[in-house]
Parts: structure tokens; sequence; C-alpha cells
């Protein structure tokens, strides 16, 4: 089970579904450029908190708890 939710992609406006570190995957627009920030890259969030755009592309993307 927790191997399957690893595997679990959150997208830009989506609500996190529990508190914990997540990592960029992608960009929506299959885009991949320019690439996050070394902070970007990571960050926490709590239950229920909406995942962020990547701030410095202004652009939508995909989270993966870690």
């Amino acid at each position: 089970m927790a191997t399957q939710a690893r595997q679990n992609l959150y997208k830009t406006g989506e609500e996190a579904p529990h508190t914990g570190r997540y990592a960029f995957v992608r960009y929506v627009d299959g885009t991949t450029s320019p690439p996050p920030t070394s902070d970007e890259r990571e960050i926490p969030l709590e239950r229920g908190e909406v995942f962020p755009p990547i701030r410095s592309a202004n652009k939508a993307c995909y989270w993966r708890a870690l």
C-alpha cells in the first residue's frame, strides 16, 4: 500500500492528502525548462494545503510524496 501511495501524483491546485514532504515530478504542460530552483524541488505541506505552482517559472506541475 505504501508503494502505491508514493506513485500517486498530485497536481498544482489540489489539496495535500497528508502532512509531509513532496517532490517536483514534472510540469503539467510537458515542458522541461526552466528547471525549478533547488528550494522548489522539495516542499513541506500540511494536510489540506494546496499544491503550489513552481513560482520561478509560474507553471503548474505534478508532485509526489517522499
